[in-house]
């Protein structure tokens, strides 16, 4: 890690952009451990393995048809950091189309990529596993990725004190559960996409589309409750002391890395794990699985945000 090329990359920020994307990448790298990906004598296989069986078990239990993406990565910090940059850079596109009109847009450019090197460095030494379906990328609507940052699944596995071997099998269940919701739903890539557009587009122009982070909340919080629905029911093992432990590890973290979750917005992603997860358990004890997969079947289909904490209203608007 080093601090004095990272504060360098920063200060050399340059371009016609409100964020310099290069050198935020260079400098969350240069701020961040990468953390080592020389694999133990088997231990791709058991990534390879962990997803294969994955896809079994979410397959069976979903009934849903789908598969897992080709390209499975094991990753460090660094190989995170680039490939979520361009993430990163695409959502904010819109944005700073309008967004470096200062009076000193030099100076902008040099906090607003600063900014973006602390959020890449933050999430680089944090994510686990990442299933990503690339959103607004110009790629074929087939084509997504799943990462598994090795070096931070160690490291939690061993904090938390649990087998190393079993924790990451249930992050690759976790993962695969996506996979499975964007395959069973091929509309959905598109209408986030479009909720992103329509709520970024606002806030460039000086308004709020209250509307359309509403709709965006709502489908990530299926999306997430669903996920955490169908971990339930298709890993193969003891996983209520996994999730305790995480859940303890998130509230025990000290001020600085708490304000962080806070404004990268991962507390609201946890709130979003817990609200979907209800709504969906509601579903299945007075329907069943079948029931709560009818949400893949179209963009109308999703619960509206007043139904999720309401789903005996979306069962009666979906007549099931």
């Amino acid at each position: 890690m080093n601090l004095y090329r990272s504060a360098r990359a920063v200060a050399g920020a340059s371009g016609d952009d409100a964020i310099d994307w290069r050198s935020a990448a260079e400098a969350a790298k240069a701020a961040t451990d990468p953390g080592s990906i020389d694999l133990e004598p088997g231990e791709a296989e058991a990534y390879a393995s962990d997803v294969r069986d994955a896809r079994a078990g979410v397959r069976s239990v979903s009934g849903l048809e789908f598969d897992v993406p080709e390209t499975v990565e094991i990753q460090n910090r660094h190989h995170w950091i680039d490939a979520n940059v361009a993430t990163f850079e695409r959502v904010m596109s819109t944005l700073e189309t309008h967004a470096n009109t200062g009076t000193f847009p030099g100076v902008a450019r040099t906090i607003n990529t600063g900014t973006m090197t602390v959020m890449l460095s933050f999430l680089g030494r944090n994510v686990l596993g990442q299933y990503d379906p690339l959103l607004l990328a110009d790629t074929p609507a087939d084509e997504h990725a799943l990462y598994f940052v090795r070096p931070n699944i160690l490291k939690a596995a061993e904090s938390l004190e649990v087998d190393p071997d079993r924790f990451r099998r249930w992050i690759a269940f976790h993962e695969v559960t996506h996979a499975a919701e964007f395959g069973a739903a091929p509309w959905l890539s598109e209408h986030l996409e479009q909720r992103m557009e329509e709520g970024i587009a606002t806030l460039s122009q000086g308004s709020f589309d209250r509307e359309a982070f509403r709709d965006l909340d709502a489908a990530m919080t299926v999306v997430e409750g669903y996920a955490e629905l169908l971990m339930d029911h298709a890993f193969d093992d003891e996983y209520e002391d996994l999730r305790r432990k995480l859940d303890e590890r998130r509230q025990g973290r000290g001020p600085l890395q708490q304000l962080f979750r806070r404004l990268l917005g991962l507390g609201l992603k946890r709130r979003q794990y817990e609200r979907g997860k209800d709504f969906f358990e509601y579903v299945v004890s007075t329907r069943d699985l079948e029931t709560a997969a009818v949400v893949w079947e179209g963009p109308e289909y999703l619960p509206s945000h007043d139904e999720l904490d309401s789903p005996e209203q979306w069962l009666r608007r979906v007549e099931r």
